[in-house]
């Protein structure tokens, strides 16, 4: 079972979330002076990494608030998750740590 840390009500099972796409995209300041291609990649084009990935979440079956987390694509592992306006974290610091002896 998959356990996600909600920023508000703490620790639930995956069951309770709803993954809603990629974090931390920007809407257009002026939608209408996008060509179709601009447009058609603002909707459409993400980014699909193999590692670490900012998505965004819905604790849909719980207190129904949007978070932001980090989730290794590979290993499904939730890094850190963080309310939406928050900066992403960094986690580099955090990996370096762990690979010193």
């Amino acid at each position: 079972m998959l356990m996600i840390d909600c920023p508000w009500c703490g620790r639930r099972d995956q069951s309770e979330f709803s993954c809603k796409g990629e974090a931390h995209i920007a809407r257009p300041v002026d939608p209408f002076a996008l060509s179709d291609k601009e447009w058609g990649d603002y909707i459409y084009t993400r980014s699909n990494p193999k590692g670490e990935h900012a998505e965004r979440w819905l604790h849909s079956q719980g207190c129904r608030r949007w978070f932001n987390a980090l989730r290794n694509t590979v290993s499904d592992e939730f890094i850190v998750t963080y309310k939406p306006g928050e900066a992403r974290p960094d986690t580099s610091a955090a990996a370096s740590a762990e690979v010193s002896p």
